[in-house]
């Protein structure tokens, strides 16, 4: 099969997975577990990963059309994507042959995980992290608290940083190993469904081998490699928001009538519909150039993702309140796609780097002349 087929495919098996449901799970706060195992299972979570370990082995252009996709669908699968696909390259990027053998066939095979980064005292600053990872011998010790962890609700597995000796590390733990409590975020604002919980570590124990290597590192290294994955991904979701909103504004405008003429026939509501459609193209096109840094392996990968996260999050949040000003009432009900885009969209702004990280970070690019 060609890339282009199994990326044909996997869009398919997305919108066949989704359906109609996504405002339904919306409301509900959840996503049925077997969708979800459904959704592993067909390797739609993480699928840049490679065929050997069973995953769909997209490049990230592909892997971001995907993911575009599944943001114009719904934004709390689309945001499990991101999830896994962070967990999975985390393993990838640090795991030995072993771990990855071990671990991402899992992750393609019907189980998923969250990565756990977020701690009350540190969210921007990992640097404040205080949960303890420690190796005793051939087991690893893990104590300490996580906050909004993406997909913890729904994880078989949890990625962890935390603090090692004088670095970091990262160490794959079972969600069901004694001393983790998952405790499921109440009433989140947006990607209701997306199974965001707070994790507690109380003395974990997990044998040496899901010690992923870097054990050590800096914790900006560590945690640079997993965040540039979930930025991009954050970035095509966010492309796919913005084309949500331009499908319905558009289709809303050109049949319903006021004042004796279709809403698009009004300069005002027009200009509406311009600048959806220009803020998706401005979305796409920096996406676009961030995953060709990524398959191209260019050096400014990192500061494109970042640029993408940037730009495409500040489009969806102004898209989608213009989606909601053209469809006024019909679009101020929970459980419209446009309703939902709206809150969705501004949670895009807060993870994976805030709009005021992205800022600071371009602006370090800028002054100290690698701009």
């Amino acid at each position: 099969m060609t890339a282009q087929a199994t990326a044909d495919d996997a869009r398919a098996a997305l919108g066949e997975l989704v359906g109609d449901r996504a405002g339904e799970w919306d409301l509900a706060g959840r996503i049925p577990a077997e969708t979800v195992r459904e959704a592993s299972r067909r390797g739609l979570l993480c699928a840049q990963v490679a065929a050997e370990h069973g995953g769909l082995g997209l490049d990230s252009r592909a892997n971001g059309e995907l993911t575009a996709h599944a943001g114009s669908l719904c934004g709390s699968l689309r945001s499990l994507m991101t999830s896994q696909g962070m967990a999975a390259w985390t393993v990838q990027r640090f795991g030995t042959a072993a771990q990855r053998g071990t671990f991402l066939p899992r992750l393609t095979g019907g189980e998923t995980a969250g990565v756990a980064f977020s701690e009350s005292g540190a969210g921007s600053d990992l640097s404040a992290m205080r949960t303890e990872i420690r190796r005793e011998g051939d087991t690893v010790h893990v104590t300490g608290a996580k906050v909004w962890v993406t997909g913890a609700a729904y994880a078989s597995l949890l990625v962890v940083f935390g603090t090692y000796g004088s670095g970091a590390a990262a160490v794959v733990v079972p969600a069901d190993a004694p001393g983790v409590r998952i405790e499921r975020v109440p009433d989140p604002m947006g990607c209701r469904a997306a199974g965001h919980a707070d994790v507690h570590l109380d003395g974990v124990r997990v044998p040496a081998g899901h010690l992923l290597s870097g054990a050590g590192l800096p914790v900006a290294l560590l945690a640079t490699a997993a965040l540039t994955y979930g930025r991009l991904s954050v970035a095509w979701g966010c492309a796919g928001i913005l084309r949500a909103c331009l499908d319905s504004a558009a289709a809303h405008a050109r049949t319903r009538e006021q004042f004796g003429k279709p809403l698009a026939d009004h300069q005002l509501v027009a200009r509406h519909l311009a600048e959806l459609a220009v803020a998706e193209q401005v979305a796409l096109r920096c996406c676009e150039h961030a995953s060709a840094c990524w398959d191209e392996n260019r050096p400014e990968l990192g500061t494109q993702a970042v640029v993408a996260k940037y730009v495409a999050s500040r489009e969806a949040v102004q898209g989608a309140a213009t989606a909601v000003q053209v469809l006024a009432s019909r679009g101020a009900r929970d459980g419209h796609p446009v309703a939902r885009a709206y809150r969705d969209a501004k949670l895009m702004e807060i993870i994976e780097g805030s709009t005021e990280i992205s800022q600071l970070l371009l602006a370090d690019h800028v002054r100290t002349g690698r701009g």
